[in-house]
């Protein structure tokens, strides 16, 4: 549409801010779909932190009319390549020898089920170390992922990739897990709101157990879009 907001102007709205434009009729989901993968085209070269894109797949749900009327339908939303699994797309968890046999999951997890009912749109996969074992993401798999404020610096770990995406600007907030650090720190060291859940408020499931030291949120610019997507996403 012809009074569309601009790109720039998009990369400033927080997800609670994007979904009630895109509710109110401002712009498409479409519209906010591509805006973000133009920015990560755009963005990433530096900073590696988006390893696996799924563009064609997301304008085409974007377009459908059976996007889910969720609260943040038409969001875009990228998913840590550890826990967040996706039937038919890779998931590596930073690991050389699963990238070489191209591993694909073969189910939705119930954070990705939850997302997608949300009304998100699922643009990619972000880099992560060897299944998020240290405090920074740097795995051999997929190379180191920067820091956007200086790229001579790294994100922490291991929600690294997820911290840089949102920090450059490319979308709103992206898909983090957290056992001993591994949100609040790359949020910490990349200008970020970062909560950790309380366990069992959000589900790991089914292929993780619900009460072991691993928790599921996401990075995001703003209190209200963490408190908003955590309703989102919690187990009932």
């Amino acid at each position: 549409m012809s009074n569309s907001p601009t790109n720039d102007e998009l990369a400033g709205e927080d997800a609670v801010g994007l979904a009630d434009r895109i509710r109110r009729g401002d712009l498409s989901p479409v519209e906010a779909v591509q805006a973000t993968i133009d920015r990560i085209e755009r963005l990433d070269g530096d900073l590696n932190a988006v390893i696996h894109k799924q563009f064609e797949d997301a304008l085409e749900l974007a377009a459908s009319p059976d996007l889910p009327d969720g609260p943040f339908r038409g969001v875009p939303m990228l998913l840590k390549d550890l826990w967040a699994e996706e039937a038919g797309r890779p998931h590596h968890a930073g690991i050389q020898a699963l990238k070489d046999a191209d591993h694909r999951s073969t189910i939705d997890s119930n954070m990705v089920t939850r997302y997608k009912e949300a009304g998100f749109v699922i643009v990619g996969r972000t880099n992560t170390p060897e299944l998020g074992l240290v405090a920074t993401t740097e795995s051999l798999a997929y190379g180191p992922c920067r820091n956007p404020w200086n790229t001579g610096h790294g994100t922490g770990g291991s929600s690294g990739g997820a911290a840089a995406a949102v920090a450059s600007g490319m979308l709103p907030a992206a898909n983090a897990s957290d056992g001993g650090g591994s949100i609040r720190i790359p949020a910490a060291m990349c200008g970020l709101v970062g909560l950790k859940p309380s366990r069992g408020r959000v589900s790991m499931g089914p292929v993780k157990e619900e009460w072991g030291l691993s928790v599921q949120h996401v990075v995001c610019h703003t209190m209200r879009d963490s408190a908003a997507i955590l309703d989102a996403t919690a187990i009932p």
